[in-house]
């Protein structure tokens, strides 16, 4: 532990320094907007290394992501909002409250529970907090690459009942869905067409016409809360689970 905390000590020290009035002039003139995609490339890298199964690399991209915590960490400390000690503090709360089965009196036995769980504690610190969100679909990432996101505006959709189950003509295998999603993308470039921006503006689109149904549940009290809605099941108001 000592020599943990010390080389994070040593870390945050040496980023100070680059950050100095003497430091480098590269690092001085950065600031969190100029480094909100070194972020995400970092993530990326961190994946294919992790795909390879190249333990070397890991270690090096997890330093490089851990890198991009500290910067953002050394740059909010300068405008006096918040430090690298108040971000850890901060994540060690949110894990002891969202794990009262590990850290608590309940029991939970399952990944399905956990993850229902989860969310609603999720969706009651979100409420609680001063931007506390509206609609199931503020907590999606706008920045997201576009199937992905498309993947969580469907999820959330589903999970709030803003979504009717999609019937499905015949069962289709895997890779037989991966090679319509490669022949859409090939169809598109071949029109001159951008795949990513296309599914953008659908996404934007769905979003609109899902967040207008949702209201309009609201405003009839008929839509249900994320997490009581959730596949994996639902909690009573004694926090005991029931699988649904």
């Amino acid at each position: 532990m000592k020599k943990t905390q010390a080389a994070i000590d040593e870390l945050l020290k040496i980023m100070a320094r680059l950050r100095a009035p003497n430091g480098c002039p590269w690092d001085r003139e950065q600031d969190h907007r100029t480094l909100r995609r070194h972020a995400i490339e970092e993530v990326y890298e961190l994946m294919d290394a992790i795909e390879a199964g190249d333990d070397a690399d890991m270690a090096e991209e997890l330093g490089d992501l851990l890198l991009q915590v500290v910067f953002h960490c050394q740059m909010a400390k300068e405008r006096g909002a918040f430090d690298f000690e108040q971000v850890c503090r901060r994540l060690v709360g949110k894990l002891i409250h969202r794990h009262p089965h590990v850290f608590g009196d309940r029991k939970l036995h399952t990944a399905a529970a956990v993850l229902a769980q989860w969310e609603h504690l999720k969706r009651d610190e979100k409420q609680g907090a001063h931007r506390g969100r509206t609609s199931v679909f503020d907590g999606i990432p706008k920045y997201l690459p576009a199937l992905l996101r498309a993947e969580r505006l469907v999820k959330k959709a589903r999970k709030a009942r803003l979504l009717a189950p999609g019937k499905m003509r015949h069962k289709q295998s895997k890779e037989a869905v991966a090679g319509q999603l490669f022949a859409i993308v090939e169809h598109t470039q071949r029109r001159g067409w951008s795949a990513e921006e296309l599914l953008r503006a659908e996404i934007r689109r769905r979003e609109r016409a899902f967040r207008r149904k949702e209201m309009a549940g609201k405003n009839r009290g008929l839509v249900v809360s994320q997490a009581q809605n959730s596949q994996e099941g639902t909690f009573n108001r004694h926090g005991s689970f029931r699988q649904n």
